[in-house]
């Protein structure tokens, strides 16, 4: 397993929120719905991405925008139109003046809008749990990055825009699954791009030796780790390896496998049945104990502490 695909291993799309949007100008739609991620594109006509912070980006058919929580945002047919529905959190729009619009706008199956065949088409797919891997991923990206048409060679689009109009058993877990395939599809052609500055733990993966010492201890994180057995796994000697560790990836192997073990328990913590001692031995501690004593240390909270504010709507998990 790869550095990118272990990130996004834990955390799936559960029910994420997607819809087809559909609009003749002058159309401004204000997102704040506190979601982690959305992740939008054109299928047809233009629109701008207009951040609280920073500037207005456009958005042309094909290309894809990922637009990183929980700050507001405004989605437009031009920066200075003026917003005429709201998204809150639950799915639930409104006016500006709080007037529903949920039923007025409805269009069909996952589709909203003021006309069905209006001249603006986009698609949106709204992750909505939060997920303490995929947290590690997100303090990478930009609160905004926009993937050109063309820099991604993938079906998926197409095909996403053509699922999202069924109604088929099991059709949500479709969705989920390609709004992920979609998701990694796009990150990958992101991080190829030089603006990207991708993190080290991406660029680290290409080196023959780092690589392999990254792949094992993502696919084994409960093994009993040295230097000294990374390095014998990596084929290279226990000083060669933690220089060339070091400096590629920005942490010591050590550090770099604890922060991996407590980002992987963080997330095991989000289901309700799971026990802070089953837990611990799943990603390498030997007791419930041992667990929240590095919980403790590294993240200034206990696992309890930890599951207590993914729960409460008006606490944030430390990261």
């Amino acid at each position: 397993m790869d550095a990118l695909a272990g990130l996004l291993d834990g955390p799936r799309a559960r029910g994420a929120f997607l819809i087809r949007s559909v609009f003749d100008p002058p159309w401004s739609v204000r997102i704040q719905d506190r979601a982690p991620l959305t992740l939008v594109t054109m299928l047809r006509g233009t629109a701008w991405v207009v951040p609280d912070r920073g500037a207005p980006v456009p958005l042309r058919p094909g290309d894809v925008a990922i637009i990183r929580g929980p700050e507001p945002y405004t989605i437009a047919d031009d920066p200075a139109t003026a917003p005429q529905a709201v998204i809150h959190p639950g799915e639930h729009s409104t006016t500006p003046t709080g007037d529903e619009l949920c039923e007025v706008m409805d269009l069909g199956i996952r589709t909203w809008g003021d006309r069905a065949d209006g001249t603006a088409v986009l698609l949106s797919g709204t992750y909505q749990l939060q997920g303490e891997v995929s947290q590690r991923l997100l303090r990478v990206l930009p609160h905004l990055l926009v993937l050109p048409a063309g820099a991604l060679d993938s079906p998926l689009i197409p095909l996403l825009g053509d699922e999202m109009t069924k109604d088929e058993p099991g059709q949500d877990v479709v969705l989920d699954r390609l709004l992920d395939l979609l998701l990694i599809a796009v990150l990958r052609a992101w991080f190829s791009r030089p603006e990207a500055a991708a993190p080290a733990w991406y660029r680290a993966h290409g080196d023959p030796v780092v690589g392999r010492a990254l792949r094992l201890l993502h696919d084994h994180p409960a093994k009993p780790w040295t230097v000294a057995t990374l390095a014998a796994g990596s084929g290279i000697s226990r000083a060669v390896l933690a220089r060339r560790f070091t400096e590629l990836v920005g942490e010591p192997p050590m550090a770099y496998l604890t922060n991996w073990r407590l980002a992987l328990a963080a997330d095991l913590l989000h289901e309700p049945d799971a026990t802070v001692g089953a837990v611990a031995r799943q990603v390498g501690y030997g007791s419930s104990f041992a667990l929240s004593a590095a919980f403790k240390r590294v993240r200034g909270l206990s696992p309890a502490e930890h599951r207590q504010a993914i729960r409460s709507p008006d606490l944030t998990p430390l990261g």
